[in-house]
């Protein structure tokens, strides 16, 4: 797509991204992100409005983010208790932040929004520079299922209410693992459109992706209640740890 950028989905699905993404379960997830963290400092990637940094912090942790669309931080920034949390500007794969985290995280889907191998690889390299010892990184995504394109195109309809349609609309290249995207928003007001870019990841390339970095695969889930990763699993939980020196 011509001029994206790593802003432009934020910037441009911000007004309306809490509304388009309401997961249910976000108290279970920031459970879970606690019990990580383990008092520690932690480091949200990708924090966009703030879902899972700010109640994380509200619960006496130090959490920082980083985000490179500016009108998802002042989203983020409006909310309660976003004033105090600190947020680095930029791309996330060069986690231009200071100091060390017991956990660093990216949640749906977040860290496929990074759009080429080499820019992910990077990311787990800085990631792991900014672990603790004893810390941990949390990767939250799809299992990619290429079986849903036809002709390499792929179309979702849904109905939110009685005066909208909402048409999701992808691309995929195979070659490169792209997928190009628009959510398609139909009113009585007009249409909104908002596109998007990702670069999916297979769970072991991931991993492979950690082993170059100098991180190991602590534990996969197939969902936030811990079940087990299967072959039928849409989604993984992945945690990552430094490997020992001692092997």
């Amino acid at each position: 797509m011509k001029d994206y950028s790593a802003a432009t989905y934020g910037d441009r699905i911000a007004g309306v991204y809490d509304e388009f993404y309401r997961p249910g379960n976000v108290a279970e997830r920031v459970d879970v992100l606690a019990e990580l963290a383990a008092g520690g400092r932690a480091l949200e990637l990708g924090v966009g409005t703030g879902t899972y940094a700010l109640p994380l912090a509200a619960r006496g942790l130090e959490v920082h983010g980083i985000e490179a669309s500016e009108a998802m931080v002042e989203r983020l920034r409006a909310k309660e208790g976003g004033d105090s949390l600190p947020v680095a500007g930029g791309d996330f794969a060069d986690v231009a932040v200071e100091g060390t985290f017991s956990l660093v995280f990216v949640i749906n889907n977040t860290f496929q929004m990074l759009t080429t191998q080499e820019e992910q690889i990077r990311c787990f390299q800085n990631v792991a520079s900014h672990l603790h010892e004893s810390g941990v990184f949390l990767v939250h995504a799809f299992v990619p299922d290429v079986s849903r394109y036809d002709e390499n195109q792929h179309l979702r309809a849904s109905l939110p209410d009685l005066a909208s349609v909402r048409l999701d609309v992808s691309v995929h290249d195979a070659v490169n693992q792209r997928i190009d995207f628009r959510h398609v928003h139909l009113t009585e007001d007009g249409i909104k459109m908002y596109p998007g870019r990702l670069r999916y990841v297979w769970p072991t390339e991931l991993d492979l992706m950690a082993r170059l970095a100098g991180l190991r695969l602590r534990a996969r889930w197939g969902n936030w209640q811990r079940a087990p990763f299967t072959a039928q699993s849409g989604s993984h939980v992945s945690v990552y740890e430094k490997v020992s020196s001692g092997g």
